[in-house]
């Protein structure tokens, strides 16, 4: 006689609730959907002629010296092996060929759908996960790692802006762009290390943070503890760092400072000579840009925004548009068949895995 099955009420109620609100949407739940998609269009249609400026710009892409297209790849070679350092330092792990698959794989995800940031880290999870990385290693040091990351994209910007009011001083071409970037390298690696150990530079910026919001809104109640909040998630990144916190804070920087080189390699291909303080500015900008989840890794968004801020470093549009095709190709094109390659390798590798079933 077949047993009758067993049934848990609660979960078949959470099940339920879900799809009425799939099926059956709340007014705020529509509203926010409405919204997105609003603005979603509407960056379309006020982008879409940028992006196809942009893509028309391949042919000349096409006539950069071999030696400068090497140049770009060497320095994205760069950006993604201190992107690996990271947050193989975060997990405590040595399992480079995991890390580095599951990183790249993640990243083209991220770079394919809008707001791919939670499909990244959940493909990286899982994947990092079947290597035997223990989970709670993998769960804490992704975290660890994305908020170093996402801390450096937002910092970068407010040390770009005194570089600015002292950008007239500043010679321009590559060499002294090059030196500016590993000067403020140098300054935010002093600057991480400061806030990693101690509490008052947070304690400054959570104060700075809640009073300008408090004067944006002052119809809402002020916000407060911002600062608590700051030092709890800076507390949980040196925990999951432990002794490798300088060298992660090195990696992190690192990051970007390969990736402005990306940039600075493709303007000088295009025989462009600007004002290294504001091309860091405009490369700033970008990175910001490229964290808003509205297109898949910014597309649109950063050529549009990147083409506008080097036209203010006094590059003409015809170089900028080349220039920015240029440093996207490696920074964001490329990457995305790579990273499909990486995830085939490391499916070809862990086949026949015994967590393989469970992953």
């Amino acid at each position: 006689m077949p047993s009758t099955p067993t049934t848990h009420p609660h979960r078949e109620t959470a099940q339920l609730e879900r799809l009425r609100h799939f099926v059956a949407p709340s007014r705020d739940a529509v509203i926010k959907r409405v919204a997105g998609l609003s603005l979603l269009a509407i960056c379309v249609y006020v982008l879409g002629p940028s992006v196809l400026a942009t893509l028309n710009a391949w042919p000349q892409v096409t006539k950069i010296s071999w030696i400068w297209l090497l140049a770009m790849a060497a320095a994205q070679i760069a950006t993604n092996g201190c992107l690996f350092w990271l947050q193989a330092l975060s997990m405590r792990t040595t399992q480079w060929f995991a890390v580095g698959t599951a990183e790249l794989a993640g990243g083209a995800i991220g770079r394919a759908l809008p707001g791919g940031a939670a499909a990244a880290a959940g493909l990286q999870y899982s994947m990092l996960v079947r290597a035997d990385i223990p989970a709670a290693a993998v769960a804490s040091g992704l975290t660890a790692a994305s908020l170093l990351t996402l801390a450096t994209v937002f910092v970068l910007p407010i040390v770009s802006v005194p570089v600015l009011i002292a950008g007239g001083t500043i010679p321009n071409g590559l060499a002294d762009a090059a030196w500016l970037g590993l000067s403020i390298f140098a300054l935010m690696v002093g600057v991480g290390w400061w806030v990693l150990g101690s509490d008052r530079p947070l304690i400054g910026a959570g104060r700075a943070i809640e009073r300008l919001v408090t004067r944006l809104r002052p119809k809402r109640p002020p916000m407060t503890r911002l600062a608590d909040r700051l030092i709890a998630e800076r507390d949980a990144v040196v925990h999951a760092l432990g002794r490798h916190a300088f060298p992660a804070i090195v990696a992190s920087l690192g990051r970007w400072l390969f990736d402005y080189l990306t940039l600075l390699a493709a303007l000088t291909a295009v025989g462009a000579n600007p004002n290294p303080a504001l091309v860091l500015l405009a490369y700033a900008f970008s990175q910001m840009l490229a964290s808003v989840p509205i297109t898949p890794g910014g597309l649109g968004i950063v050529e549009a925004g990147l083409v506008a801020t080097l036209a203010l470093a006094g590059i003409g549009a015809g170089d900028a548009l080349v220039a920015t095709f240029a440093y996207r190709l490696f920074a964001y094109w490329l990457p995305m068949p790579i990273g499909l390659g990486a995830w085939i390798m490391f499916r070809r590798r862990y086949r026949n895995h015994p967590s393989a079933a469970t992953a």
